[in-house]
């Protein structure tokens, strides 16, 4: 997201009567969504009619009924026209599903770890900037700039890029399953042993859950 971007949720609202209305548009005062504003582009009293829909589609696409009915041929339009119709008996469910579809509307993203390859110390070799890591490839690959970590018995003690492998004294870009590696690790000062492991990964950034968009029909949430 955007630093600072604002989003809104643009609903028409419709109920059974003024006291219905004034209770809901109260209730409506109490939702509270980080960087989504609740807009009521029109309220009123009566069934969805279609001038309800024309309303819905210059503005959100979400018209809410509050213990109300639905005009001659307005599922139809509304399918048509890709507005959603939302119709409620209790306020509390109204003002539930307006939070969440307002939380919905803001696109979130995550982030996952992929191992892309992994691999045993076999050998060790001190070096005047570090030390080589020589390694046997168990899964996948281990590949240059890569990120890579290396794994004792207590857990993580190195995390870093891949600068250099060497198959022999040849340097390659990436080593396969049964090949045995040299890794030069500069810096490292904790102790490695034979027998520690070494992972390649990658972070993958994904979207957490779908962003809300309207479906054309009518719906009565349960």
């Amino acid at each position: 997201m955007e630093k600072d971007k604002k989003y809104a949720l643009e609903i028409v609202l419709k109920c059974d009567s003024a006291g219905s209305e004034e209770a809901v548009l109260s209730s409506l005062d109490y939702i509270r969504t980080p960087d989504v504003q609740l807009k009521v582009v029109h309220s009123g009293v009566g069934e969805i009619s279609k001038s309800d829909l024309l309303l819905a589609g210059t503005a959100g696409m979400l018209v809410v009924g509050f213990n109300v009915g639905i005009g001659q041929k307005i599922e139809e339009q509304a399918k048509a026209q890709g507005i959603e119709i939302r119709l409620y008996d209790v306020i509390y469910q109204l003002t539930r599903d307006l939070e969440n579809i307002a939380a919905a509307l803001v696109p979130r993203t995550g982030e996952d770890e992929k191992i892309t390859g992994k691999a045993r110390v076999i050998a060790l070799f001190k070096t005047s900037r570090g030390i080589i890591l020589g390694c046997e490839v168990l899964e996948g690959t281990l590949a240059q700039r890569k990120s890579f970590r290396v794994i004792s018995a207590m857990g993580p003690i190195y995390t870093g890029k891949i600068e250099s492998l060497q198959i022999g004294n040849k340097p390659v870009n990436a080593a396969k399953v049964d090949d045995q590696v040299g890794i030069k690790v500069p810096g490292l000062r904790k102790q490695v042993k034979i027998g520690d492991l070494v992972e390649c990964f990658q972070t993958v950034r994904h979207d957490k859950g779908a962003v809300w968009h309207p479906r054309g029909g009518v719906f009565k949430p349960g």
